[in-house]
């Protein structure tokens, strides 16, 4: 099944969350793919031994509040963050401009959005 059926089919969820300040509040419509990223550029990007990201549909996300600054991560991608806070938001890659990964801690309620896969397992911790 491909990954935009997926989306398509739970597009009717819809998922609320932000920033720990407050500033930046948003909307995800649709169900996102969640996965694991051991990578280099995810570990420091959150402080953490790895990343929790959902992948979904640009078009099903709206921010309904403070639009969050950019920057680039890499020659390849670009991260979002609130300039309040610093709180790390979303993760887009220049090859794909149609999806977009939210950051699985800024949802208000990530607790039904359960990692499926690794990335990155090559860079991962020896301890995780």
């Amino acid at each position: 099944m491909e990954h935009a059926d997926v989306f398509t089919r739970n597009a009717a969820v819809e998922r609320y969350g932000g920033c720990l300040c407050g500033n930046i509040r948003y909307r995800l419509t649709g169900e996102p793919r969640v996965h694991y990223c051991h990578c280099d550029m995810c570990r420091r990007t959150t402080g953490s031994a790895f990343a929790v990201l959902g992948w979904a549909p640009v078009a099903g996300l709206s921010w309904l509040t403070t639009e969050p600054a950019y920057r680039r991560s890499s020659p390849i991608a670009r991260r979002s963050f609130c300039r309040s806070c610093g709180t790390p938001l979303t993760l887009a890659y220049d090859a794909n401009p149609y999806e977009v990964a939210m950051h699985i801690g800024t949802f208000d309620d990530p607790s039904g959005l359960e990692p499926r896969h690794n990335y990155g397992s090559s860079q991962r911790l020896g301890w995780v």
